[in-house]
């Protein structure tokens, strides 16, 4: 079974940066688009950036600018470099990929089991 193993975050002071990067913990045939999602306490879960499979990229508003989401395919990971941190953006980052499995195995979508970004001084 694979699962997205998730790594980085935890506390910053505001104005720092925080790299997660996120990655299958075993063999695939191929991954598509790749996401980081964030839910703070109270409220319901958001995204943050994605990368497509073509590399192109969006991301939400309060964002722009200051988080890079990038990927390298070789190695099917995807990081989310978050710079100018304040404290709105502590949450639970959870990263999102759509995998195959196996050749003649559907896309399914592959969540990682979340890591608490806090921005406080």
């Amino acid at each position: 079974q694979v699962q997205l193993v998730q790594s980085g975050g935890g506390l910053v002071q505001p104005g720092g940066s925080l790299r997660l990067s996120c990655a299958p913990s075993g063999s695939i045939f191929g991954a598509y688009t790749m996401g980081w999602y964030r839910q703070a306490p109270g409220k319901e879960r958001d995204v943050v950036a994605r990368i497509f499979h073509d590399g192109k990229t969006d991301y939400e508003v309060p964002v722009k600018g200051r988080f890079t989401i990038s990927r390298d395919n070789p190695k099917n990971t995807v990081y989310l470099q978050m710079n100018s941190l304040k404290p709105e953006d502590t949450a639970n980052y959870c990263c999102m990929m759509v995998l195959r499995i196996s050749e003649n195995s559907p896309l399914t979508s592959y969540w990682g089991q979340g890591t608490q970004v806090t921005v406080s001084s």
